[in-house]
């Protein structure tokens, strides 16, 4: 009997090693960019000169973010991100919200087709529409503006369905007995479903949010103003444009690394909250029809 379970006791444990050999090396090809990124922005400006991987602060220092704050006035930047993404979070979640409760009401005409479009819709890449949508915007006279960036990708067919298998969830019953007490749809909305699709709202708040305060294409699509300038364009030109910068003042790297972190901590701060949120909303959503 125990030379017989050998052979598998044996392959189980050489497959949970592979998994785990595999799930390290992954993990320190995450883990430790990460780390150099913190420790080289927590560093004097002559100690993050120098050449090589640090996971742990060198001279441990603040001047990258006083400088980057003050003197390259990244909170400008930064502001501009942080009305885009709350902005348009909140009105991308709303829509479609309002718009997967309406793909749930019995009887609606068209449903299937709606559904359809809306999935169809789903395949076809930004890049492909990416004129058209710059042409829509200038003709609405929203260059240079941060409307345009609102706007962009206020709905999605992703978001929409998410909400709609969500709202399935939700027993048709309830509803029901609250037409019969003389409560409208727009009530039911907000004080029924909205409630009980709490999970579905974090996962797309959390999807969008991520999406939004990461936008790059949009920005560098629709701005040419740099005091419209986004977070992710403001540190595209402090990393990759050096020549921007005055030749008296060099660029250090601790500098460019609090950039980055700067740009991080919102979602680092963000994602533990909304986390059990997420993972209950995406398998609740990948298992409703």
């Amino acid at each position: 009997m125990k030379t017989n379970n050998l052979p598998t006791s044996w392959g189980s444990r050489l497959f949970d090693g592979v998994n785990l050999l595999f799930l390290f090396i992954l993990l320190a090809t995450m883990l430790i960019p990460l780390l150099n990124t913190f420790a080289l922005a927590f560093s004097s400006n002559f100690a993050s000169m120098q050449p090589g991987i640090i996971l742990f602060p060198k001279q441990f220092s603040v001047e990258g973010f006083t400088t980057v704050w003050n003197r390259m006035q990244l909170y400008t930047p930064f502001l501009n991100n942080v009305i885009v993404t709350l902005i348009g979070t909140v009105c991308h979640v709303l829509l479609c919200s309002m718009a997967g409760y309406v793909l749930i009401q019995r009887g609606l005409p068209g449903k299937k087709f709606m559904v359809s479009a809306i999935l169809l819709t789903m395949t076809i890449p930004g890049e492909a529409i990416m004129i058209p949508v710059y042409v829509v915007n200038k003709e609405l006279g929203l260059l240079n503006s941060l409307t345009a960036l609102i706007m962009s990708g206020l709905v999605s067919g992703f978001s929409i369905l998410l909400m709609r298998n969500f709202f399935l969830s939700v027993p048709v019953e309830m509803s029901e007995s609250a037409t019969m007490d003389g409560a409208g749809a727009f009530r039911i909305f907000i004080t029924m479903y909205i409630p009980l699709a709490a999970a579905g709202l974090a996962t797309v708040t959390l999807f969008e949010f991520v999406s939004r305060w990461n936008q790059f294409t949009p920005a560098l699509l629709f701005i040419s103003d740099h005091a419209k300038y986004t977070l992710q364009i403001a540190l595209k030109s402090l990393i990759v444009d050096t020549d921007s910068t005055s030749s008296n003042f060099i660029v250090t790297t601790n500098v460019r690394m609090a950039g980055i972190v700067i740009a991080l901590l919102p979602l680092v701060i963000i994602y533990p909250y909304v986390q059990k949120y997420f993972v209950k909303g995406i398998l609740v959503g990948a298992n409703k029809e």
